[in-house]
């Protein structure tokens, strides 16, 4: 059986900017993904803490060293420059791939600088 786990996380990320008017993503810091974990392409939950809205999006890899947390698409409509994020990325994993896994967590801090990372175990 799979379960599907937090695999990684962002933890109180600013959005940098947003662009209604580009084809959906969210464009996250090349940094921030390596340390991480999420990749290209990877689906992610990204919860608002200022309003509450919840919404799925993909990743697009931003330039490294940049900072930059954009919501582009549809979803730019749900946040506002400088809103505090929580971006999710889960994996389906069996019992055993779960024993082993940490989840990788960035602390953000001001100027989506990363302060921490922690690491989330099965226990």
């Amino acid at each position: 059986m799979l379960r599907k786990v937090l695999h990684s996380k962002l933890h109180m990320a600013r959005v940098t900017a947003r662009r209604p008017d580009y084809v959906g993503s969210v464009t996250i810091d090349a940094d921030m993904l390596e340390a991480c974990g999420m990749r290209p392409n990877d689906a992610v939950e990204i919860a608002n803490c200022r309003n509450g809205e919840r919404f799925e999006t993909y990743v697009i890899r931003g330039e490294p060293g940049s900072r930059v947390i954009e919501i582009n698409g549809a979803a730019a409509h749900l946040v506002e420059t400088d809103d505090p994020l929580i971006i999710m990325h889960y994996a389906l994993m069996t019992d055993e791939e779960y024993r082993g896994h940490g989840a990788r967590v960035l602390v953000i801090g001001p100027g989506n600088r990363v302060e921490r990372t922690l690491r989330y175990g099965p226990a």
